[in-house]
């Protein structure tokens, strides 16, 4: 009754290496753009917005998060007053489920997290019986979507806000554009911080 569902298949074209007219020829961002209803680029038209609220529902994988970074990628270039105006989020799915006992059971979205809770766990003295690892939203049944990822009373969304533009463009451009040079500087740069998905 209250919330529509557009599956997005694969990786998105990315948008900050193409010109608008590419962007357009790319059937899932096309159909995205005509289900949100308000155009692109110049004759984006934000009355004509279907949706007041676009939730980004990807996977807590790596994968999922580049699919993520592509998306916002699209708004962040060619559907930027819909940024500016408060609609989009990012959906917080959980890589783990942590089960204690069949009535307590903990969803857990990142490795540290999980361990944290372990060890909170072990100094009350319970045990674990299982650890779910989720490779994606796919893996879970509707009742596990529903509840942790769906459910506006439960769900874990961020707002994307952009608070300078100028680095924004900057960042957008050196990770997401054509030139190689400034990205692999910052991946070398920024390589020891970085969290591997093995």
């Amino acid at each position: 009754m209250t919330q529509a569902i557009f599956p997005l298949r694969g990786k998105p074209l990315n948008s900050e290496k193409y010109r608008i007219d590419k962007v357009i020829e790319n059937k899932e961002l096309k159909d995205l753009i005509i289900a949100l209803g308000t155009g692109i680029g110049e004759t984006l038209d934000l009355q004509k917005l279907r949706y007041h609220k676009i939730v980004l529902m990807n996977d807590a994988d790596v994968d999922g998060e580049h699919i993520t970074t592509l998306v916002l990628t699209l708004f962040f270039r060619y559907l930027k007053p819909i940024i500016d105006k408060g609609f989009l989020y990012v959906a917080q799915p959980p890589l783990y489920k942590v089960e204690v006992s069949k009535n307590e059971s903990y969803w857990i979205g990142s490795d540290e997290e999980k361990e944290s809770l372990i060890k909170d766990l072990g100094k009350k003295g319970k045990e674990i019986k299982n650890i779910q690892r989720f490779k994606g939203l796919g893996e879970m049944n509707p009742e596990q979507l529903w509840e942790t990822t769906m459910d506006p009373e439960r769900r874990v969304l961020k707002q994307i806000t952009i608070e300078d533009i100028e680095e924004a463009e900057k960042t957008f451009e050196m990770l997401m554009g054509t030139e190689v040079a400034p990205r692999k500087k910052f991946i070398q740069t920024h390589s020891k911080e970085a969290d591997l998905d093995i």
